[in-house]
């Protein structure tokens, strides 16, 4: 599994995936008319500013409500590398790593990581480091079966590659 480094994107507490991803926007499931109106009713610049590979950093409960998989979807099409929160939204998570959005939790990171600051994560041992800060954080290891998941971009890609 390859490796994630990108610019920090950070928010607070109880994001959840109607703004993630406003209801309004549900009739479609196409990932690029997602991302156009990803985090748009919490950061209406994130479309704006965000580039492929930046990593969304979070307080708890991240991706709250909802159990629609269109939120992960949106954050991935947007070009977001990875997700570090202080927790997860249980459906949240998996839907995810369904959809191959590596997503990790480590509050000690959260706390450390700053909005703008570069960030690179080691999927294999879960280390997480601010290089800007110079600090690193040990952050869950995605286990073996998650990590092809993600790599062959998600569940049903798995699923089909393994026939």
């Amino acid at each position: 599994m390859k490796n994630a480094k990108g610019t920090v994107i950070k928010y607070k507490d109880n994001v959840d995936t109607d703004v993630i991803i406003p209801a309004r926007y549900l009739n479609s499931s196409d990932p690029k008319e997602l991302a156009l109106h990803c985090m748009e009713d919490i950061d209406k610049d994130f479309v704006k500013n965000v580039k492929p590979g930046d990593i969304i950093v979070a307080g708890k409960n991240f991706g709250c409500g909802s159990s629609r998989e269109h939120a992960p979807i949106a954050i991935k099409a947007c070009g977001v590398s990875c997700v570090i929160a202080e927790t997860f939204a249980r459906i949240f998570f998996r839907n995810s790593i369904n959809i191959g959005l590596p997503s990790i939790e480590c509050p000690e990171a959260v706390e450390g990581i700053e909005a703008g600051d570069e960030v690179e994560i080691d999927f294999d041992s879960g280390i997480i480091t601010n290089v800007s800060k110079g600090t690193t954080f040990k952050g869950q290891p995605f286990p073996a079966f998650m990590q092809k998941i993600i790599d062959c971009e998600g569940l049903v890609n798995y699923i089909n590659s393994s026939k």
